[in-house]
């Protein structure tokens, strides 16, 4: 299933419609990557709220998505990790790490604007 990209000025959205397979996943990974460049986008949201699975690949392919689009310059923040898959991971010992996460696509986006203007703010921060 191909995962729409969507550039909102210095965005990018991508939202799951549905469950990913693992070619999925890094079909996505790669994707975004490559979108993140070529728009020199400087966040990037991945909405994960129709998900209700969450195996390591998947949570290791989103933490690496976060960390492959740092490197380039932008963040990335996920939302909408269910309750039910957040106490899953938390009991599998699932993590995303130093990946920021949040409610919803609102509160995501709210905050990629927040640590821009710190950024901005502060200076250039990796």
């Amino acid at each position: 299933m191909q995962v729409p990209i969507l550039k909102q000025g210095p965005y990018l959205i991508a939202s799951i419609q549905g469950a990913l397979t693992d070619a999925d996943l890094m079909q996505l990974r790669e994707n975004l990557v490559q979108a993140v460049r070529r728009h020199r986008s400087r966040g990037v949201v991945i909405d994960v709220t129709v998900l209700d699975v969450m195996d390591s690949f998947a949570a290791r392919t989103l933490r690496s998505i976060a960390t492959m689009t740092r490197l380039l310059g932008a963040r990335t923040v996920i939302v909408g990790i269910q309750p039910e898959i957040a106490f899953s991971m938390v009991q599998l010992g699932l993590t995303l790490e130093d990946t920021l996460t949040s409610l919803d696509l609102e509160d995501g986006l709210a905050m990629l604007k927040a640590a821009e203007r710190g950024r901005d703010a502060d200076g250039p921060h990796s």
